[in-house]
């Protein structure tokens, strides 16, 4: 008769011992490179936007700072015709000419600016970039959405806010909630036109 070998309990319970400090070793590590992924995802989306918004500026510059019949600042940008700021030295801050303000003309004090202007800007001077919305209820039944998209402020105040939707918070239905204007929620970066000025905010 065949001997029967196998692993004895004290060998089950030294593998077991091992896998167990492995997890505890392993698994912060996993955290921190998602933690780490978001963040580099919104840092390399706001570099490639604030390198866009200067593109667009050194094209308007190059062709000698285009304006239509109506006076208003624009740019044929990558194929879409887009309105830039114009200059006005009354405002705070003072609103410097040639930077991105969307698809409609904002005039020289920017208070028309809306949200869906920060939605226009993202779209049309990013080549093919991540999904965005400035409306909750199609972040959260659009899957592919990737941003959301908020503004705050008003003419040379006016700020667009872009939200890494993966960093939000949810409530208890699990959707995600607005974090409205607030810089102290999610990982985001901000685009004031006045001054074309971008600034990360990164919380999680």
């Amino acid at each position: 008769m065949k001997k029967q070998s196998g692993f004895t309990l004290i060998e089950l319970v030294i593998v077991v011992v091992i896998l167990g400090f492995l997890a505890v070793t392993a698994i912060p590590k996993f955290l921190d490179l998602t933690d780490q992924a978001k963040q580099a995802n919104i840092e390399g989306m706001a570099g490639g936007f604030a390198t866009a918004i200067s593109l667009a500026r050194a094209q308007w510059e190059a062709e000698g700072r285009p304006k239509n019949a109506s006076d208003e600042n624009n740019v044929e940008y990558d194929g879409t015709t887009v309105f830039l700021t114009k200059e006005n030295d009354t405002t705070t801050p003072k609103i410097r000419p040639g930077y991105v303000t969307g698809l409609s003309d904002n005039g020289d004090t920017l208070g028309g600016l809306t949200a869906s202007d920060c939605v226009d800007i993202w779209q049309n001077i990013l080549q093919q970039p991540p999904r965005v919305t400035d409306t909750l209820a199609t972040l959260n039944s659009d899957n592919s959405m990737d941003y959301f998209v908020s503004k705050s402020g008003s003419a040379a105040d006016a700020i667009c806010h872009f939200y890494l939707k993966e960093t939000l918070n949810k409530d208890g239905n699990n959707n995600f909630t607005s974090p409205g204007t607030d810089t102290a929620t999610g990982n985001s970066f901000t685009y004031q036109p006045a001054d074309s000025s971008v600034v990360v905010y990164i919380n999680n």
